[in-house]
């Protein structure tokens, strides 16, 4: 699919996904409630926001220690610039330039680093269902079949990708026989640079060889995850949405398949699950215009305050987007 393609492709996707999350909303009820939202609750969330960027930074230390110490400044710096890039430019980007920025900085090797981040996401993965599969049992909403299947889908990926990482970090050498089989077709050059490269990734997972290391990830990605359910739930209380913590595991659930969508910046995508979540979970009851401001204050206070400081690191660092496309480009390669 080329550029023009895709960029038609996803600014329908959007289109489609903003007008039907604006249906039936009366805007200026909505920015009624916005100016009403407490600021209190606000700023809570905001706090819990700013607080998940330090709980990534902490957490991918650990995963990075069988690589060598890296500076927590530098993990953080190049955590929020990643997701920076992924909010601007489509597909995600970010979670290979934040590796190759790290490595750069650090003196790591870029594919062992890079294999630290895929760590990570099976990680968030584990610690969601498990959040998630707390609110089935505690909870007495219908949430229907379909949220179920994904959710049981969702947990059979999560250990599909634990046994596989598991797999590469005790067999290493396996690893690489597979991969020189595959890359045997290729030009002797481009063979030996993805086999070299495969071999280099499976020692960034070293860490599934530290079960120590891995549960200190594991519990830092739990405090990540329930930083991440404090935002949500006082953005949502800002705007009188009240319901128990737990139900935030939810409205997660709902927003990890929300940003999957390929919008920029998660736009429309990320206030459409929000709205659907709390459909499900207060019925017709709530209004469309509040949850339309519910979702908007809680988009904003995802992405913009990390926009703002992730460009501005970027300016300080001279990065444009033109090399951090090609950075990604060099990542994915």
């Amino acid at each position: 699919m080329n550029s023009t393609l895709r960029l038609a492709t996803m600014g329908a996707l959007t289109a489609g996904l903003v007008w039907w999350f604006l249906r039936g909303v009366d805007l200026a009820e909505a920015w009624r409630a916005t100016l009403s939202a407490r600021p209190d609750w606000i700023a809570l969330s905001l706090a819990a926001t700013a607080q998940t960027y330090v709980l990534r930074a902490a957490r991918w230390r650990v995963l990075l220690e069988p690589l060598g110490r890296a500076r927590f400044g530098n993990a953080l710096r190049s955590t929020i610039i990643g997701f920076a890039v992924s909010f601007i430019l489509p597909f995600r980007p970010g979670e290979f330039v934040k590796p190759y920025l790290l490595a750069r900085a650090e003196g790591f090797s870029a594919p062992a680093t890079f294999a630290t981040v895929v760590i990570e996401r099976v990680l968030d993965l584990a610690i969601m269902m498990c959040l998630f599969g707390w609110f089935l049992l505690r909870t007495s909403l219908d949430v229907g079949r379909v949220v179920r299947i994904a959710g049981g889908l969702s947990a059979a990926v999560a250990l599909m990708g634990c046994g596989i990482l598991a797999l590469g970090a005790g067999h290493p050498e396996r690893i690489a026989r597979w991969a020189a089989r595959v890359m045997h077709f290729l030009p002797p050059r481009i063979a030996d640079l993805g086999a070299g490269s495969v071999r280099t990734f499976v020692q960034g997972l070293a860490v599934m060889r530290r079960p120590a290391t891995l549960v200190k990830a594991a519990a830092v990605t739990l405090c990540l995850w329930l930083s991440i359910a404090l935002s949500i739930w006082a953005a949502s209380r800002a705007f009188n949405l009240t319901f128990p913590f737990e139900s935030t595991f939810l409205i997660m659930m709902f927003l990890l398949g929300g940003v999957t969508v390929p919008t920029p910046g998660g736009i429309g995508s990320f206030q459409a699950a929000y709205k659907a979540a709390v459909v499900l979970l207060f019925g017709a009851a709530t209004r469309d215009s509040v949850v339309f401001a519910a979702a908007n204050a809680l988009w904003a206070l995802s992405v913009v305050p990390v926009q703002i400081v992730g460009l501005s690191l970027m300016t300080r660092e001279g990065l444009t987007l033109g090399r951090l496309k090609t950075m990604s480009a060099e990542g994915n390669g």
